[in-house]
Parts: C-alpha cells; sequence; structure tokens
C-alpha cells in the first residue's frame, strides 16, 4: 500500500488506467448509455495515452519535492549497485524489444508489391456477408424500394452518429475528433471524389470490409477503417448509405457506369 502513494507508481496505475479506459472502455461504456460500441484504432490509443502521460508528467513536476520522489525508483534503477543486473536485463531486452517492432513494421510482405497504390481500387463482383452473398455487380440498395425512406434516414443518422462520427465528423467531412490520429485522414464525403464517383454496392463493401478488406492493388493503407460486418447489421449499412448521400446532397452512381470504382 505504501507503493500506492508513492508518485511514481502513481503515475504507472494512471497511464496503465489511461490505456485500459481507451482501448477497452469505449467498447463496454456506449452500450450501457445505449449506443453501439466503436472500435478505437491503435493510432487513437496511442494519442490519448501520450496526452495523459504528458499531464502526469506536469502534475509530478510542479512541486519540487514531488519531483524529487518521482525521480527516485528511477535513479535508484540507474545507480544503485544491488539493482545491477535489472539494469543488464533492461539494457539488453529494450533493444531487442525496438528492434522487434521495427522488424514487424518494415519486414517484407510474401505478397507482390503492388507497382501503385490505387486510390479506388476496384471491387469484387460479390462478398459474403453473415453468411450470404451480396453480388456488387447487380445489388441495388433494397431500402431505396421498400419501406419509408424517412426512416430508414432516421436509422442511417442514428447509426452513423453512434458509429462513423468520431472519425467521419459531424459534418461527414472526414474531420472527427480520431481524425488527428489517423493516417491516412477519413474520407471527407462532402468530397465529389468520394462517395459522388461511387456505386451504392461498392460503398456497401467499403462499410462492411473496412480497410482490411482492401484489396493489393489499394495498399499500402494502413487504414483503420473497421469491418462494420462485425457491428452493424444489412439493413443498417444501407440505411447509412442512403443518409449519406442525403445528408451531402449527391447522387450514387448508377450501376451501369460501374466500373473501377474506388474507396471513399
Amino acid at each position: 500500500m505504501k507503493a500506492l502513494r508513492h508518485p511514481f507508481w502513481q503515475a504507472v496505475i494512471v497511464l496503465v488506467i489511461a490505456w485500459i479506459a481507451t482501448d477497452f472502455g469505449i467498447g463496454y461504456l456506449l452500450p450501457a448509455i445505449g449506443l453501439h460500441s466503436a472500435p478505437v484504432p491503435n493510432s487513437v490509443v496511442f494519442q490519448y495515452v501520450l496526452t495523459v502521460l504528458v499531464g502526469v508528467l506536469l502534475y509530478v513536476s510542479a512541486d519540487e519535492n514531488r519531483w524529487q520522489e518521482f525521480k527516485q525508483p528511477i535513479h535508484a534503477l540507474m545507480v544503485q549497485p544491488e539493482k545491477r543486473t535489472l539494469r543488464l536485463a533492461m539494457l539488453v531486452l529494450l533493444p531487442v524489444l525496438v528492434g522487434w517492432i521495427t522488424w514487424g513494421r518494415v519486414r517484407p510482405s510474401v505478397a507482390a508489391p503492388p507497382s501503385f497504390r490505387s486510390i479506388h481500387p476496384a471491387n469484387p463482383n460479390s462478398i459474403t456477408f453473415r453468411g450470404g452473398s451480396v453480388n456488387l455487380a447487380t445489388q441495388e440498395n433494397p431500402l431505396r424500394t421498400t419501406g419509408s425512406l424517412d426512416e430508414h434516414m432516421a436509422t442511417g443518422r442514428r447509426v452513423y452518429y453512434q458509429n462513423c462520427l468520431p472519425c467521419h465528423g459531424d459534418h461527414l467531412d472526414g474531420r472527427g475528433h480520431f481524425a488527428q490520429g489517423l493516417n491516412p485522414v477519413p474520407a471527407n464525403f462532402q468530397d465529389n471524389g468520394t462517395i459522388a464517383q461511387l456505386t451504392e454496392s461498392y460503398v456497401f463493401w467499403r462499410i462492411a470490409k473496412g480497410g482490411v478488406g482492401l484489396p493489393s492493388e489499394g495498399t499500402p493503407w494502413n487504414s483503420a477503417m473497421p469491418a462494420w460486418e462485425e457491428f452493424l447489421t444489412e439493413n443498417e449499412i444501407w440505411s447509412v448509405i442512403i443518409f449519406l448521400y442525403e445528408q451531402t446532397g449527391w447522387h450514387p452512381r448508377a450501376l451501369e457506369q460501374h466500373g473501377a470504382e474506388g474507396a471513399p
């Protein structure tokens, strides 16, 4: 219990709690308040934890006594003879860890490298969705001919603001509060180079399969777009597509114009 009152270990605990709350807590918090859980990209988790780290350092350094106490475990590790074994272990393990992470990012892929990155990679003719099949070459948005368009719009608005807003923004312009932590940045649906150029079936594919579903010619994207088929029903995806087009004022590309289209 004495360690819990030490500034250094308090800082460590705060950082761990911040990481757990950001990476896992959101998935439990949102359903508790009636919202769908949305996965948080790793880059965003890192950004928030880094922000917490800066705040912790500002707090512990604001008081000289607290700052000196905070540095004690670090100083002891660096100079005390009885810590020699631990120092040597860290001297070996830290470079190995950095090297492992670096190697994991730069190691060559078994896939043949693309000669170029297509911003608008061609979609497959058909995809599976929760055990069923969707023919992207012929599939129209079924909700445009069934039920009430206003009801579909309301459903699409709910789905968008519960799941898509953090990245794509309140104005559908790709400027959500997660956007600054993402590379590439989220799509700006207001731009005429995104959904205005696409069929609704193409947009369905991109939402359902996410960044991990991009073909090799669409890499290297490192897109944080999740595969929303794991979180949304088919009708919810078709509804949010209606919302995107109605809200931006664009009209979807007709299927007869369908060719090599691109990722929103």
